[in-house]
């Protein structure tokens, strides 16, 4: 299974004809678009990205409605950290795992 993230193209570099500049949720990232060079992407057109390539281009509706998922399990994620962090199983391990560190930070 692959993780898709939505973002909305932004700029077409002119330093290379491959990449773009996108906003994922706020956060500008410049991506690879070389896989959709036949879509004839324009600045404003939404698309689901995979480790740092756009695998194709979608509609603002399924952006929105990624988007809304991954936020959703994002949340879920949320609510299992709390759960374990006062649960006293994490004071009962030797350590608490860096991931769950990370994310608590």
């Amino acid at each position: 299974m692959c993780l898709g993230i939505p973002g909305q193209v932004v700029e077409l570099l002119d330093s290379h004809e491959h990449l773009a500049r996108v906003d994922v949720t706020g956060v500008g990232r410049v991506i690879n678009i070389g896989l959709l060079e036949d879509e004839q992407l324009a600045c404003g057109d939404w698309v689901l990205i995979h480790v740092g390539f756009a695998m194709s281009k979608i509609d603002e509706k399924e952006a929105a409605l990624a988007l809304a998922s991954l936020k959703m399990m994002g949340g879920v994620f949320d609510d299992e950290v709390d759960a374990l962090m006062t649960s006293g199983a994490a004071a009962e391990a030797d350590e608490v795992p860096a991931a769950v560190q990370a994310w608590e930070a």
